[in-house]
């Protein structure tokens, strides 16, 4: 930039998130989802059997795992491999796209345990205030 001229301007980002039609937002959609996040973690470990990620995430149901497992191949974060077997074997990994994420995703999981009884402490906290007020506007 010179002096004497006016500063120039970057050009916007072709996306922005608070774009309510921007389609970013379905990524962060999917990502909201803590079935998305754990599997990503998982996959990011190593390929997965889809039983061997049923029983890795507890609480999963079978239905639910499918589901995500095929949005999240649609979306190029997985790749699913069927094995010529009998029967056939199924193999999910993650892809490079994926494993960008996943990166992220895991800083988040770890955040999560880390920080976990702050939360619960400070739900508690927040929860004893709002009893102690109700209690008092009925009183």
């Amino acid at each position: 930039m010179s002096l004497g001229h006016p500063a120039e301007t970057a050009p916007p980002p072709p996306y922005s998130v608070y774009s309510e039609s921007c389609p970013t937002r379905l990524v962060l959609d999917r990502l909201a989802d803590k079935w998305v996040t754990l599997i990503l973690v998982r996959l990011a470990e190593g390929p997965r059997r889809f039983n061997e990620l049923r029983r890795g995430i507890e609480g999963v149901s079978q239905k639910v795992l499918s589901q995500t497992l095929k949005r999240l191949e649609r979306d190029g974060l997985i790749v699913r491999r069927a094995f010529p077997t009998v029967p056939v074997t199924v193999e999910y990994s993650i892809t490079p796209l994926g494993r960008t994420l996943a990166e992220t995703v895991q800083a988040l999981a770890r955040w999560a345990e880390a920080h976990i009884e702050a939360v619960m402490a400070a739900q508690a906290a927040y929860d004893a205030q709002i009893g102690a007020q109700a209690s008092r506007a009925t009183t």
